[in-house]
């Protein structure tokens, strides 16, 4: 698939637009050391702007969260699980290993990831690499099942293949 200038900017429009839908969704709707509404839309970016794209929304709330008073867990928690879900769609186009990758990729990589970043930047020692699993992977779970959710309601109506075509190009805009 050839990358347009079009499409290349309707990608990077969407990304801006994910990060603030998930700044929004996670400051307005707040769980107390959760963030399910980032794996909501990591799902989403994962299914329509891929891992790199995707990586990048994330990326973007997560210092925009960093930015209101979260600590590096926002950034942390967020990228490992729309990359690999990204990835997963890429081959796949299953959307259950779409969730599979996101609730590894933030549940089991972000959550290893984030010990060592909170031990040098926080001087916070939890002991174990594997502290931070139960609280991520719950998360991630609730997260990414919402956004399984609304892929299969556009699947099923028809307006999923009609906005990637779109969003690559594809379709008439």
């Amino acid at each position: 698939m050839k990358t347009t200038a079009a499409s290349a900017t309707r990608k990077m429009v969407l990304t801006a637009m994910l990060a603030c839908l998930a700044f929004v969704l996670n400051t307005c709707v707040y769980f107390p050391s959760m963030a399910p509404f980032q794996h909501f839309v990591d799902v989403l970016a994962a299914v329509f702007l891929g891992p790199w794209y995707g990586c990048a929304s994330a990326f973007l709330c997560g210092v925009m969260r960093m930015m209101t008073g979260r600590t590096i867990q926002a950034v942390v928690g967020a990228v490992f699980g729309p990359v690999l879900g990204g990835l997963l769609w890429q081959r796949s186009k299953n959307i259950w290993l779409v969730f599979a990758g996101e609730v590894a990729g933030t549940g089991l990589c972000g959550a290893m990831a984030a010990y060592p970043l909170m031990k040098w930047f926080y001087g916070l020692d939890a002991q174990s690499p594997f502290y931070y699993i139960p609280f991520y992977t719950p998360s991630a779970v609730m997260g990414a099942a919402m956004g399984v959710a609304v892929v299969l309601i556009l699947k099923r109506s028809g307006v999923l293949e009609r906005m990637l075509n779109q969003l690559n190009g594809d379709g008439p805009v």
